[in-house]
């Protein structure tokens, strides 16, 4: 029997919470390693809008060739207070 590889891509996104509560995502690209994304992050850290969220980079593993979200997904909506910190809303 043949093993089967098990191949990966590193998707690197921008994240942040604009002032209406709702957020704003960017894909800035996928790529075939890890350093590789990583390097991109580090060339966009400083450039206008990724400055100013400087915490909003992650960088995402995912196998080739595999579903995502089988079994569909949830909506699920919370009510948020303005008047609270930020950190309790």
């Amino acid at each position: 029997m043949q093993e089967k590889e098990h191949r990966v891509f590193f998707s690197l996104w921008h994240t942040y919470e604009r002032a209406d509560w709702s957020e704003e995502d960017k894909l800035l690209g996928i790529y075939s390693s890890k350093a590789l994304a990583e390097e991109v992050l580090e060339r966009a850290r400083n450039k206008p809008g990724f400055i100013d969220h400087p915490d909003g980079f992650f960088i995402g593993e995912s196998p080739v060739n595999k579903d995502g979200w089988e079994t569909g997904f949830v909506t699920m909506y919370f009510p948020h207070d303005p008047n609270l910190p930020y950190n309790e809303r």
